[in-house]
């Protein structure tokens, strides 16, 4: 947990993906999103992405939590972005008072990006020009690879 993780670093030199999530354990993002990287883990794998790493505003141990009950066994990297800066500062901030309301505090906004040795290849962010959830899912993801 007191580990902190440079994505410029995680990236460097490598073919991955980072995907976030408004929340770990939240219905669509346990049944749908994180499933859908777990699943699709070894296709990825196939087509060079040596990463893929999730990320919500969450603590530490939840993000841990979370990833040991669905399953990721090095699968996919869980990181925790607990007090919302990497969402904020990346324009991923989702705040509004619906969010509030059913989540407690802001949070990130559902996306996906391919990067390549740090530079991002793509990026779909859901409900930015267009783009729907399913967009931000491993088989979107696998379309563009």
């Amino acid at each position: 947990p007191a580990t902190k993780v440079n994505l410029q670093h995680l990236f460097k030199g490598k073919k991955g993906i980072l995907f976030g999530v408004p929340g770990a354990f939240t219905p669509g993002c346990s049944k749908q999103h994180l499933p859908s990287f777990v699943k699709e883990a070894a296709a990825m794998s196939s087509k060079g992405v040596e990463i893929v790493a999730c990320v919500a505003v969450n603590d530490a141990f939840v993000m841990s939590g979370w990833g040991d009950v669905q399953g990721v066994n090095g699968k996919v990297r869980m990181l925790a972005d607990p007090q919302g800066l990497m969402a904020k500062s990346m324009g991923l901030e989702l705040d509004n008072d619906v969010v509030k309301v059913n989540l407690g505090s802001a949070r990130c906004k559902r996306f996906v990006c391919l990067v390549e040795d740090g530079i991002v290849k793509h990026l779909a962010i859901s409900g930015v020009a267009g783009a729907k959830d399913a967009d931000t899912y491993a088989p979107a993801v696998l379309a563009k690879l």
